[in-house]
């Protein structure tokens, strides 16, 4: 990558990315499971399921299939309870904080593309007084299309002001960084983030792998011609 390159905005994955919600999605599914009856999970099982979605940790914390007659019901449960505890324990990812306050003093946007509905996505970036400064949300359901499909990755773009190979996209899920690769984007993985065992993100085809919030700083400046953030 030429390093005369300019970069004019960096998106964000939420959940494992931007924001580490994995102890209140955690909360959240050990309280369905009390109510029912249920043994609570440790939080590091927990953990690598939480980027998949409310389908997935009732799926894997009750160990049933969506076809299930409880599990709409179940689902619900957990919603609910989370929409209700939105950001109790909910915090940027240590670092994270420096991350943003760079890019906004270089004059670089950034803006947030998830799969998490609009209904959850907004409310928590509002309590966490990130609404304002971001300069675009794409939810899962902002859209027809979700990621991995690049649609949400070049809309993003759309609202910024700016072409898809003048973004950057960092995400810590192999949708991620299929959507970043469909929409001609480059792409950083998050290891931070919540990536399983089962999980091969070598095999991804990203651009990079980063170990903390302040590698995307470093990996900027040495493939953009951003001075500022020096």
């Amino acid at each position: 990558m030429n390093k005369t390159k300019q970069l004019r905005s960096v998106l964000f994955d939420l959940d494992g990315t931007l924001l580490d919600t994995a102890p209140d999605l955690a909360a959240a599914l050990n309280h369905v499971l009390a109510v029912n009856g249920r043994e609570a999970l440790p939080f590091e099982t927990i953990r690598p399921w939480v980027s998949h979605g409310g389908l997935v940790l009732i799926k894997k914390g009750f160990n049933i299939d969506q076809d299930a007659s409880e599990f709409d019901d179940l689902r619900q449960q957990l919603l609910h309870y989370y929409y209700n505890n939105l950001s109790v324990h909910t915090r940027l990812f240590p670092g994270m904080g420096e991350v943003l306050n760079k890019l906004e003093k270089a004059g670089i946007k950034w803006g947030v593309v998830t799969n998490k509905p609009g209904w959850l996505t907004n409310p928590l970036l509002k309590e966490l007084e990130l609404d304002e400064r971001s300069s675009c949300i794409i939810s899962g359901d902002t859209l027809k299309e979700r990621k991995p499909h690049p649609l949400p990755l070049q809309h993003a773009c759309e609202l910024i002001g700016c072409d898809v190979t003048e973004s950057l996209y960092i995400g810590d899920a192999q949708r991620d960084i299929e959507a970043g690769i469909n929409a001609n984007m480059p792409t950083l993985v998050a290891l931070f983030g919540y990536i399983s065992d089962l999980d091969y993100p070598q095999d991804w085809g990203a651009d990079a792998m980063i170990d903390a919030p302040s590698d995307i700083i470093n990996w900027v400046y040495q493939h953009y011609d951003c001075e500022a953030l020096n």
